[in-house]
C-alpha cells in the first residue's frame, strides 16, 4: 500500500503538469487508454487469460470505483482541494467502520479496537496536514465529497472480495482500466460537443510527455493497491493508505515550493506513527478479514 501511495502521488504530479494543456475528462480518457494497453501487455506476459469467472464482480467494482472517482472530481471542482482530499481520504475510516460493523455482528469487535485506533489516528494526521475548511454554500459539494470516500471504501472491499475468490490482481486492474476508458470517452465526447477538445497544436511538449507516465503510474498504483487489499489485513492497509498524503506533501515542497506549516509537519509525523503502530499491532493480531495474509 505504501508503494501504491507513492505511485499515486507521483501520478498526481504528472496530472498537475498535464492539466496545463488538457481538461480533466481528457486526462481520464488518456490515462485509461494507456492503462488498458499497459495491463494488456502485462496480462499477455504473465499468461493470464482475459476471461473471468466473476464478470459481475468486476462490473460492480468498476461502477463503484468510477462513481467514487467522479464524485471526487466534483468535490475538487467545488471545494478547496485540501477539503476534497480529506473527505476522499475518509475512505480509510469508512473501511474501518465496515470492518468493525462486521466484527460486531460476529461478536469479535474487541479484536478490532487497537487497529481501528490507528486508522482514526492516521485520519487525524490527514486533517492536521491538510487543514480542510468548508463554507455553508459548499455543503452539497461536501456531501458529494463524503460519498466519494464511502464509494472508495466500498470499491476497496470489493477488491478484497475479488482476492478472496482468487481473481488475479492484474485482471482486476485491467477491467477497471477498461471502465475508466469508457467513462473517459463519454466525458471527452460530451466535452467535444460543448467546449471542444484541446487541439494538439496547443498542447505543450511537457504536458504531452506526461500522458504515458500517468497511465503507467496509475496502473502500477492500482496493481499495488489491489494486491494490498486482496492479500493484506484490511485495517492495516487502510492505515498505510494515508502515506499518500506524506508523499504528496514532500512533492509539493520539493517541486512546487509550497510551504508546510508546523502543524502540517506534526500531522505527517502522526500519519507515519499510525502506520508503524498498525504494523506492530498486526504482527500480534489475528486476521481481521476473510482475505489471505502473506
Amino acid at each position: 500500500m505504501v508503494a501504491g501511495s507513492f505511485l499515486f502521488a507521483t501520478m498526481a504530479v504528472g496530472i498537475k503538469f498535464a492539466s496545463a494543456s488538457f481538461g480533466t475528462l481528457e486526462l481520464v480518457f488518456y490515462r485509461g487508454i494507456v492503462s488498458v494497453i499497459f495491463m494488456a501487455v502485462v496480462l499477455r506476459a504473465r499468461g493470464t487469460p482475459l476471461r473471468t469467472p466473476v464478470p459481475m464482480m468486476h462490473v460492480w467494482r468498476s461502477i463503484i470505483g468510477i462513481l467514487s472517482l467522479s464524485a471526487w472530481f466534483y468535490a475538487i471542482a467545488h471545494l478547496p482541494v485540501a477539503t476534497a482530499m480529506t473527505l476522499n481520504y475518509m475512505s480509510g475510516v469508512w473501511v474501518a467502520a465496515f470492518i468493525v460493523g462486521g466484527a460486531l455482528l460476529y461478536g469479535q469487535a474487541q479484536r478490532q479496537g487497537p487497529l481501528l485506533g490507528t486508522v482514526l489516528l492516521g485520519f487525524a494526521g490527514v486533517v492536521m496536514t491538510l487543514r480542510p475548511t468548508i463554507d455553508q454554500d459548499q455543503l452539497f459539494a461536501g456531501v458529494i465529497g463524503l460519498l466519494s470516500g464511502m464509494g472508495a471504501a466500498l470499491a476497496y472491499m470489493q477488491v478484497t472480495a475479488l482476492g478472496k475468490v482468487g481473481e488475479p490482481e492484474v485482471r482486476t486492474v485491467f477491467y477497471f482500466s477498461v471502465g475508466t476508458v469508457v467513462v473517459g470517452a463519454v466525458g471527452a465526447a460530451f466535452t467535444a460537443m460543448t467546449t471542444g477538445l484541446t487541439p494538439w497544436s496547443e498542447v505543450s511538449p511537457a504536458a504531452a510527455a506526461w500522458l504515458i507516465p500517468i497511465g503507467v503510474l496509475a496502473s502500477l498504483g492500482q496493481w499495488c493497491m489491489t494486491r494490498a487489499y486482496s492479500h493484506g489485513a484490511t485495517l492495516v492497509v487502510a492505515s498505510m493508505q494515508y502515506s499518500g498524503i506524506v508523499f504528496a506533501a514532500i512533492y509539493s515542497l520539493a517541486l512546487f515550493g509550497d510551504q508546510i506549516a508546523p502543524i502540517g509537519w506534526a500531522g505527517i509525523a502522526v500519519i507515519v506513527t499510525s502506520g508503524i503502530l498498525a504494523t506492530a499491532l498486526r504482527a500480534r493480531a489475528m486476521p481481521d478479514t476473510p482475505a489471505e495474509d502473506h
